[in-house]
């Protein structure tokens, strides 16, 4: 973001999003460069203890991605190939990619219009129809769902729930901090989440001979890492008694995440204090339906996602469209997934199965939101909204 200050304050190129690599992550990403060991490592190990402490998890296995985590956690399960598994249609492609490369089949659940994520009442009628092996939730936006309740609507114990919480760091459902219960839940450090790092993902359990198995998986499927067999009087010999992933964590990636670890905590204060100013600042403009608040809990604040309603006077697009040209970026999350044609092929047309999904996916918007937005950013961002609206 550019901010020009002049005596009218004027504000101008709003990014949407922004990597802020802190110095401190910096320092420690040259320090490891400099050890002589950049993959999997002693850091790696540090950085999983202290991503745990952060969450309140018992453990934490880093990889490579939330997409990664998300296959992993599936394949860990060890279900019969082409299990039907649960899944919110609106999500990003990858969290459902996921399920396909474990061999297992995806069954959609349309969108519950009050939350953006889904209700128990869709779990459980689509549970009906298909017998799941396991369902994956989504913490939406940073939008905390219950997961133990949305498993028992699907007749699963929750050690069969996947929570994609990509979105979900720093979100609190039913009293705990998302990722410290018995499911598995899978994280995100791409480089416009709550904890950016660049890349990577973590899953966290509470099951210390699943998180074993889990860094097992995440390497080939062997039996020690790198590192472990290249220490001082250490052997090179290793087993591999299933199929794994190339998926696992750098230490160069863990240098910079316990950097940014130390940030993070002020770093979701921030945010919820910029979607507080937006709530204030947008909730009387017609037409517009702001982001839904959880009944109980603690939002994560990934996303602040509006709905573009008919009443705006303007679509979706063309609203989008307008607000790139006053420098303000914004993005769509999600494309419903049953609008891919690859989905269309392997699933087939479910258009009329996710009518509410079909109706919101046309009017989502998601504004400027990162821990380094000024607050002036913020109003300039609303004064635009509410002038373009058309009555």
């Amino acid at each position: 973001m550019t901010d020009i200050v002049s005596p009218g304050r004027v504000v101008t190129d709003v990014a949407f999003a922004e990597c802020h690599i802190s110095p401190e992550a910096q320092q420690e990403a040259v320090r490891a460069m400099a050890g002589g060991w950049l993959t999997t490592g002693a850091r790696t190990v540090r950085f999983e203890a202290e991503l745990a402490r952060w969450i309140g998890a018992r453990e934490s296995v880093a990889v490579s991605s939330c997409t990664a985590a998300i296959e992993l956690a599936l394949r860990a399960l060890d279900l019969p190939a082409g299990s039907a598994v649960l899944t919110p249609v609106l999500t990003f492609c990858g969290a459902v990619h996921a399920i396909v490369h474990a061999g297992l089949r995806p069954v959609l659940l349309d969108v519950d219009e009050a939350t953006l994520t889904v209700s128990a009442a869709e779990v459980e009628r689509k549970a009906r129809t298909v017998s799941p092996g396991a369902l994956v939730v989504q913490h939406m936006a940073g939008y905390p769902v219950p997961t133990a309740e949305l498993g028992q609507a699907a007749g699963l114990p929750v050690q069969r729930v996947v929570e994609d919480a990509a979105h979900g760091l720093g979100a609190e459902a039913d009293g705990h901090p998302v990722g410290s219960l018995g499911s598995t839940a899978c994280f995100s450090f791409y480089a416009t989440k709550n904890l950016p790092i660049g890349e990577g993902g973590a899953l966290t359990t509470s099951d210390p001979e699943r998180a074993d198995r889990l860094r097992v998986l995440r390497q080939h499927g062997m039996s020690r890492d790198a590192w472990q067999r290249y220490e001082t009087g250490a052997t090179w010999r290793y087993g591999v008694e299933e199929a794994g992933l190339k998926a696992n964590f750098t230490d160069l990636q863990a240098a910079i995440g316990l950097g940014q670890l130390s940030h993070l905590t002020r770093w979701q204060d921030r945010r919820a204090a910029i979607a507080q100013r937006y709530d204030e600042q947008l909730r009387e403009v017609p037409g517009l339906t702001l982001p839904p608040r959880p009944r109980t809990g603690r939002h994560a604040w990934h996303l602040y996602v509006i709905r573009v309603q008919p009443r705006y006077g303007r679509s979706r697009d063309e609203l989008s469209a307008r607000l790139a040209d006053h420098g303000i970026g914004t993005s769509v999350h999600f494309i419903p997934v049953h609008r891919f044609s690859y989905f269309k092929r392997l699933l087939g047309d479910q258009t009329s199965a996710l009518p509410v999904a079909e109706r919101v996916g046309d009017q989502l918007l998601s504004l400027p939101l990162h821990p380094h937005l000024s607050d002036d950013a913020v109003d300039h961002v609303c004064a635009q909204i509410g002038s373009l609206r058309r009555p």
